[in-house]
């Protein structure tokens, strides 16, 4: 691999986008998505190109997320730099959607995150034995963006709201179950599929990538639906817990636990999210929301505070504020979703790129 931090390749018919910070686990930086939404930009124009992939470089995973330790020093210093990020990082997850070309995903290992945004809303996704998926916000006083929140609140039941609170980790039979991915190829036959790829015309992409999936290993999340539903079906998360304590199951009281561990302030804004994201017709609209959420948290204590404990000092001890879920009162959540001066303005992005 060059230096590059996105490597661009074509091949055949295929243009091939490669993350490649491996030694930060393809962790995004603002740069990597200018080149990831300017490459697709062009190669959606270009007659020559029938399929786009993206994949991770190194053996750990596709994508962490985005660079978290930058948002931490610009959040201490009070740098609106993050909020110029997920503008671009957001309009990017839309791009990707609504792509011209089947768009394939190649979602093996550790997804996460950002991750996430560069990979699930592609039409064409694909994981494997080693995938691990995840959206793990709620863990550093965040809330599921990148259009986690319309990919989660569209899941079966509650299985997404389950996700998204515990932060807890899918592996692809869950992922494929939770609608966010949609074929099981092995891992050491991603190579063959990729040359296989470069050349395949665009109605041939799906055909293609079916002859080398598999059946993929059952969803343990689907088993275990009957507490799931019933638990998550709350609308608040205090009584999401209470159920979840009062079930006598080991996995939901592993998860009550979980919750409880999170920034309470995070959940609370996040079940809301995920509610209103139900109610949302589209990615952008969702998009739309979590760039006001994501706005609001930048200088909230327990982003600085979550990143502190997880990535900087690395205690796992994270002092929230407010500290218990009934601290957290509803104009508390309220205020995270009012409108700003700083509207991200996705329904114009259509037009200006037609």
């Amino acid at each position: 691999m060059s230096e590059l931090e996105v490597v661009v390749e074509v091949r055949g018919t295929l243009g091939r986008l490669t993350l490649n910070r491996p030694r930060a686990l393809n962790s995004l930086t603002a740069e990597m998505v200018r080149v990831l939404d300017s490459t697709l930009s062009r190669w959606e124009r270009d007659p020559e190109i029938a399929c786009v992939l993206v994949d991770g470089a190194g053996e750990r995973g596709l994508c962490a997320g985005g660079d978290i330790r930058a948002i931490y020093d610009a959040a201490l210093v009070g740098d609106p730099a993050p909020k110029r990020f997920w503008r671009d990082e957001y309009r990017l997850n839309a791009r990707i959607k609504r792509c011209a070309r089947p768009f394939v995903a190649l979602m093996d290992g550790i997804v996460m995150g950002g991750g996430v945004g560069v990979s699930a809303h592609g039409s064409v996704r694909v994981v494997t034995e080693r995938t691990r998926i995840a959206m793990p916000e709620v863990g550093i006083g965040f809330v599921p963006d990148v259009g986690g929140t319309y990919l989660l609140s569209r899941a079966p039941g509650e299985l997404g709201t389950h996700a998204a609170l515990t932060a807890g980790q899918l592996s692809a039979g869950d992922a494929i179950r939770c609608g966010l991915a949609d074929h099981f190829v092995p891992s050491d036959a991603l190579g063959a599929l990729v040359e296989d790829l470069a050349g395949a015309s665009a109605g041939e992409v799906d055909a293609l990538v079916r002859r080398y999936a598999q059946e993929p290993p059952p969803s343990v999340l689907e088993t275990e639906r009957g507490w799931i539903d019933e638990c998550y079906g709350a609308d608040d998360v205090a009584e999401i817990v209470r159920r979840l304590q009062a079930t006598g199951v080991d996995g939901a009281r592993q998860a009550a636990e979980a919750i409880c561990a999170k920034s309470p302030t995070a959940v609370k804004v996040t079940l809301r999210a995920l509610r209103n994201a139900r109610a949302l017709s589209s990615l952008e609209e969702c998009l739309e929301q979590e760039y006001r959420t994501s706005c609001a948290l930048l200088f909230s204590p327990d982003l600085v505070e979550g990143i502190r404990a997880q990535v900087v000092d690395k205690d796992r001890d994270p002092q929230w504020k407010p500290a218990l879920l009934d601290e957290v009162g509803a104009d508390i959540v309220e205020k995270f979703f009012a409108p700003g001066d700083d509207e991200l303005g996705l329904s114009t992005v259509r037009e200006c790129d037609d």
